[in-house]
Formats: structure tokens, C-alpha cells, sequence
């Protein structure tokens, strides 16, 4: 009966800490028992499964979704989102906003940030974001140049400096087109002082936030000009992209898909994307199902915000 007798008087320890609220000198006075036995009888309280910890998630979060992507795709994290509908509107409000929050509670002062500026849903969360007063970011680094029509180009430009407007931090911008004409056409206009500037600070880049995209262009893009050709469209596909992230193209197993339209990128690699400490990936939507998960396969994304429509495809594939 020993034991059972220490098993008693640990519960009754237990039971005063955590359900009666009582501090451990005040139960250690009560119970004529040093505060070190105190302290170590609630360790053996819970070794012994007397005492046992469960979380409950609140109504309307996904930590089974989360756990479930977690696994599939050995992710480091995941954040799953409530959406009424499954909708790209309503989801890349939804992203974008809880997108949002994570960057203002985990930003750290002298961050550099690099920005895939042509992501509707990363200007979503732009638009969420609360003024930062404490932790300041250094500079905010466009990862891709403007492209297409100049009327929409506003929209990086746009995206990079009130990002770095809210953070406290100086834009750097990539004052060219995110697709050049040629391979030559790139060269030179890489030889720009203002475009090499930029380049540089690719490597000291501490935090990537990037979308996401299907081969086939997205609105924005397309608004654009539509940067691709029919051409170039059926060499992506016959070479088995399923995706980009920032033009850099993939396919269903996260494997880079090289083709001549990789040479005339004016932007961040994949490679160099692997090597950044921090990368956020913004993404969600039926279209981009297939895409997301070639993205995540590519083992350059550490945390992945999306929707719980999204979420739940992503792991029946």
C-alpha cells in the first residue's frame, strides 16, 4: 500500500496546483511538506499520468489539418485559415489577413525582407498589416521585376514600398521587367547599378514571403500583357511544370523545370530561395492545388499560410 498511499498524497498535490489554483509555497505550508517535494511531486504527477495535458483547439482553427500537412509533406509549419467559401477572393483575404499577424508578431528588428511583389494574395496581406513601432525591418528587397503593361506594373512597386512604409524599413526595388525579351536583354539590364544593388542583398535576405502560381497566369498577370505565349505555355507543360514561385518553375515533385524561359527571369532562384533562413509561402484556391503541392515538395518553404478547402485537397492527393 505504500505506493498507492505516495500516489495519493501526489494527487492531492496535483489537485491543489492545477485545479484549486494554489502556489506551491502556500500547498507546501498546508501540507507540512518541503517546497522542493512540492516541486517534485508535480513532475511525478504527471510521469505518473495523473495529471495529463490536453490543448483544444478553438472553433474555427485546423490544428488537425495543420498536423496532417506537417506530416505529408514534412513541413515545418502550417497555418490553416477558416473561409466561408471556397473562392479566390475570399481566400486570399483570409490568407493574406492571418498572413498578416504572423508577420507582425514574429518580425524581428533588422530583418531584410524579400517580397515576390506580384501576389494579390501578399498585397492582401500588405493591406492587413498594422503599423510596426517596435520590430523594424532594414529593407524590404523586390524579388522580381515589374513586367508587362506599365499601368499595372504600379502594383509592385506599390507592394514593396508600403511594406516598407509599415515596417519602418527602406524599399529596394527591381526597377526592370521581371521577364526580359532575351537572355542578352537581361544581361544588360542587369548591368544597371540600381538592379545590382538589388541582386546583392538576395543573399542577406533573412525572410522570403512569396506566392504561389499555377503554369497558367494568374489575373494579375495576365492584366499585365500576359508575359507567356502559347509557346512558352506548351514548353512549361511538356517539360512537366506544374507551378512557380516567382516565374521559377516546377513540377509535381518540387523538382526545378529548366527551359528557356528560366534564362530571361529577372528575379530570386529556387536555389537561392533554399537558402534563405525563413520562407513564407502564401497560397491557397483549387487551381493551385497541384502547384502548392509541387512547392512544398520542393523543400523551400518553411511555413505554409492557406485555406482549410486548400488544406484538406492538399492531403487527399
Amino acid at each position: 500500500m505504500t505506493r498507492l498511499n505516495e500516489l495519493r498524497l501526489i494527487s492531492r498535490v496535483a489537485q491543489m496546483y492545477h485545479i484549486e489554483g494554489r502556489r506551491q509555497a502556500e500547498i507546501a505550508q498546508h501540507l507540512r511538506l518541503s517546497q522542493a517535494t512540492v516541486s517534485r511531486m508535480l513532475k511525478r504527477a504527471e510521469a505518473e499520468d495523473i495529471v495529463r495535458t490536453s490543448v483544444i483547439p478553438p472553433v474555427g482553427t485546423y490544428s488537425d489539418l495543420e498536423k496532417e500537412l506537417r506530416d505529408k509533406f514534412d513541413l515545418p509549419e502550417a497555418i490553416v485559415v477558416e473561409c466561408s467559401e471556397d473562392r479566390d477572393g475570399a481566400i486570399m483575404a483570409r490568407i493574406g489577413e492571418a498572413a498578416a499577424h504572423l508577420l507582425e508578431v514574429t518580425l524581428s528588428p533588422g530583418e531584410i525582407i524579400g517580397v515576390s511583389s506580384w501576389s494579390q494574395t501578399i498585397f492582401k496581406m500588405v493591406e492587413a498589416i498594422h503599423p510596426q513601432r517596435s520590430a523594424q525591418a532594414k529593407f524590404i528587397v523586390q524579388t522580381l521585376g515589374g513586367m508587362g503593361d506599365p499601368s499595372v506594373q504600379t502594383h509592385a512597386t506599390q507592394l514593396t514600398t508600403r511594406l516598407a512604409r509599415i515596417t519602418g524599413a527602406e524599399p529596394k526595388l527591381l526597377p526592370v521587367q521581371g521577364l526580359a525579351s532575351s537572355r542578352e536583354a537581361k544581361l544588360l539590364m542587369m548591368a544597371d547599378p540600381f538592379v545590382r544593388e538589388t541582386f546583392d542583398l538576395f543573399a542577406s535576405i533573412t525572410l522570403a514571403i512569396v506566392g504561389v502560381g499555377a503554369v497558367e497566369p494568374s489575373e494579375l498577370l495576365a492584366r499585365s500583357g500576359n508575359i507567356f505565349s502559347s509557346r512558352e505555355l506548351a514548353d512549361l507543360a511538356e517539360a512537366g511544370a506544374v507551378g512557380d514561385i516567382s516565374l521559377r518553375f516546377f513540377d509535381k515533385q518540387g523538382k526545378a523545370v529548366k527551359t528557356p524561359l528560366d534564362e530571361r527571369v529577372i528575379g530570386l532562384s529556387l536555389d537561392e530561395l533554399s537558402h534563405i533562413d525563413r520562407v513564407i509561402a502564401l497560397a491557397g484556391g483549387q487551381k493551385k492545388t497541384v502547384a502548392i503541392a509541387g512547392a512544398l515538395r520542393a523543400r523551400v518553404i518553411d511555413t505554409l499560410v492557406t485555406d482549410k478547402f486548400t488544406a484538406a485537397r492538399l492531403i487527399e492527393l
